[in-house]
């Protein structure tokens, strides 16, 4: 797909200073999920806060956090991702993890606003086990790294399903010079002919699952950018990743919770000087560039998402298998879609 180059690692991680981190719960013949993290920074996030905006594209979704982000523009903790019934475990061990940093929460200082996401990964994981513990919450933000995430079947990602195949973890970035923007997904959406690759629709082209029933999955998708952009130029990038959502078939279906989370590291939201912090901002002309960027990542992400995902077994033997990679290179081939890349795609 022609567009603008990746970055280094063709990652979120491209952003200085982002890193990511999982920790992966498979236990038995039925339990099948996980915990990612994504950090803005390796700093005190309460105390350093980034910019930040939440567009909620299709709001059939159990997330905490995200009206405070949209209200006040900003996020002070990691953002964790998990299933759909362990959103709350996953706030208690935010809370707790940030308390013990700072002794001032609920004292000198207000409370802290926790932010988590979630999609359902009921078909492959036994959902009401409610397997995940604060333990695997903690043990994903300390496992955070600025290397190159893993993708597919790892943590948030471990049991879910996309177009009827297996989905899970998906990132990808793009070079806007001299800005980066870092997309990460947790890809939990979408029917086999609805499913677009580089314009392609290999949905219809390949049999596939014929699926009956309304769409029931979701997406969250993370927008990362070193880009000195406020939350109301933030809310302008969030937007534009649906239209990133969209290449790849989806129509944010009735039961389809989709949700984005964009945040700026390319802004010190402490500055004291607020002439100064606005001169730091992006002026709007500029912007297009990172449109640009984020809607290519998010598509890209998405499809690693796809393409790095393997064939899984869960509860009660339902199982979801890995994508056709080799009927969909050749038929992306006769269709001259194939460009070099990560994914060849």
């Amino acid at each position: 797909m022609p567009g603008l180059p990746p970055g280094k690692l063709n990652a979120i991680t491209d952003v200085r200073g982002v890193g990511v981190g999982h920790c992966t719960v498979i236990e038995g013949d039925s339990i099948r999920t996980g915990v990612t993290a994504v950090l803005p920074h390796p700093g005190n996030l309460f105390v350093h806060k980034v910019p930040a905006a939440v567009e909620v594209i299709n709001g059939f979704g159990k997330a905490v956090g995200l009206s405070q982000v949209k209200e006040l523009g900003e996020i002070e903790t990691p953002i964790i991702l998990t299933n759909t019934l362990s959103v709350g475990v996953a706030l208690d061990a935010l809370v707790e993890y940030k308390l013990e940093r700072n002794p001032e929460i609920g004292r000198k200082f207000p409370t802290v606003n926790g932010v988590v996401a979630e999609c359902n990964d009921g078909f492959l994981n036994d959902i009401r086990a409610r397997a995940v513990t604060r333990r695997h919450v903690r043990a994903a933000i300390a496992a955070a790294g600025t290397g190159l995430p893993r993708e597919g079947n790892v943590g948030a990602g471990t049991g879910m399903s996309s177009f009827d195949h297996k989905g899970g973890i998906g990132t990808s970035s793009r070079v806007a010079e001299p800005y980066t923007v870092g997309v990460l997904v947790l890809s939990n959406f979408g029917r086999w002919p609805q499913l677009k690759i580089a314009g392609v629709p290999v949905g219809q082209l390949l049999p596939g699952p014929q699926p009956a029933g309304q769409e029931q999955g979701s997406i969250v998708i993370i927008v990362a950018t070193d880009a000195p952009l406020d939350a109301r130029q933030l809310g302008r990038l969030a937007r534009r990743a649906g239209f990133g959502l969209a290449r790849t078939g989806s129509v944010a279906g009735h039961g389809s919770g989709d949700f984005v989370i964009a945040f700026s590291t390319g802004v010190n939201c402490q500055a004291v000087d607020q002439d100064r912090l606005a001169a730091e901002r992006l002026r709007d002309d500029k912007l297009e560039p990172l449109f640009q960027a984020t809607v290519e990542a998010t598509e890209e992400a998405i499809l690693n998402a796809l393409f790095a995902a393997e064939a899984m077994e869960g509860r009660d033997g339902n199982s979801r298998k890995a994508l056709p990679v080799a009927d969909i290179l050749e038929i992306l081939s006769k269709y001259r879609a194939i460009n070099k890349g990560r994914n060849d795609i």
